[in-house]
């Protein structure tokens, strides 16, 4: 095991993000419209024991692979989406956002499908921030039908052969069954790396370029939870064997990263000291990150460093938004204590 030294973000991290623009990047998940209504309490119900929210406004952002796609773009890549969007009024927003970005949306027919969508009420009292109080989610739970499963995977198949690059972001809503999850790994043994962000499934994914779970991801995939570094390398190599992939990104939070690249293990201090305002999208800003440096023939290890930056600039904004290039460029010219 390595640790790489507590510094700034090297110059040599720079020129990469000139190789950006214009890297085709395929994003294949599960896009969910993040649904946010604002409001203010200022009242006690009578009817139960709780708040009254008066509503103010309320809005739709690209979330979970949308986001993901989202975050591609704003780095400049070439992005086409591949998912299963509803023909209701939330698949409608997903749509118009994607249109208004220039992600390539493509999506087949699922009749009576409804949008997996997670509507979050915000509210607060005059003058102070809003916060969130309840999640309702609504969508299709579980796998999707055969017919969808492989017109998904063949499109998948198709798709991927025009990318550089394609990033797995599995949110656990269907679209990767077993037939699309086959497509994925096909093409990673192909020309172009596949980064998997899974949430429950990386077990599923053995064989892929590059696997990125958290860390309580990671634990579920191991079956323990390590008590101590030592304890944690031992486990990576373990669990390495058994889901194999050329690499392995672990984000730990205010811990930073660890790589794992064949027998190293990189430990990748955190960025900065600033304290985290939201977490809600890291995720999806360190896994585009990464598979767009991958795109442009950046090494594991600088892909990793890289979103370690673009992840530590997404925690100091709230909700489901981007970090964008000229904003991951300013932070590696001039680095935020």
């Amino acid at each position: 095991m390595r640790a790489l030294p507590q510094l700034e973000p090297p110059a040599s991290l720079l020129p990469l993000l000139e190789s950006f623009a214009g890297r085709r990047v395929l994003v294949v998940g599960d896009i969910v419209a993040d649904h946010y209504i604002y409001g203010e309490t200022d009242r006690i119900s009578r009817e139960a024991p709780v708040l009254i929210v008066r509503y103010e406004k309320s809005e739709v952002r690209l979330g979970g692979a949308g986001n993901a796609a989202a975050n591609l773009r704003d780095l400049g890549a070439s992005v086409t989406a591949l998912g299963v969007i509803g023909r209701d009024e939330m698949g409608g927003q997903v749509r118009a956002h994607c249109r208004k970005r220039g992600i390539r949306l493509v999506s087949p027919k699922a009749p009576g499908l409804v949008t997996e969508t997670k509507t979050r009420i915000l509210a607060g009292g005059l003058n102070t921030r809003r916060q969130q109080m309840l999640r309702l989610d609504r969508g299709a739970q579980g796998p999707l039908c055969d017919e969808v499963q492989a017109q998904l995977a063949a499109l998948l198949e198709e798709l991927a052969g025009e990318a550089d690059a394609v990033l797995v972001s599995d949110y656990g809503g269907g679209v990767l069954g077993e037939k699309v999850i086959a497509a994925s790994l096909k093409a990673a043994r192909s020309k172009a790396p596949v980064c998997v962000d899974s949430r429950y499934n990386l077990r599923a994914f053995a064989g892929a370029t590059l696997l990125k779970p958290n860390e309580p991801e990671f634990e579920a995939l191991a079956g323990i939870r390590p008590e101590n570094d030592a304890e944690l390398m031992r486990t990576i190599r373990r669990t390495r064997k058994r889901v194999p992939s050329k690499a392995m990104v672990m984000t730990r939070g205010r811990n930073g990263m660890v790589l794992a690249e064949g027998a190293a293990i990189t430990v990748i201090p955190p960025h900065g000291s600033r304290p985290a305002v939201d977490v809600t999208g890291a995720g999806d800003t360190v896994g585009a990150t990464l598979t767009l440096a991958l795109a442009a023939g950046a090494s594991f290890e600088d892909a990793a460093r890289l979103a370690n930056v673009a992840g530590a600039l997404k925690v100091q904004k709230m909700g489901t938004v981007t970090v964008g290039l000229a904003e991951l460029r300013g932070e590696l010219e001039d680095p935020q204590e």
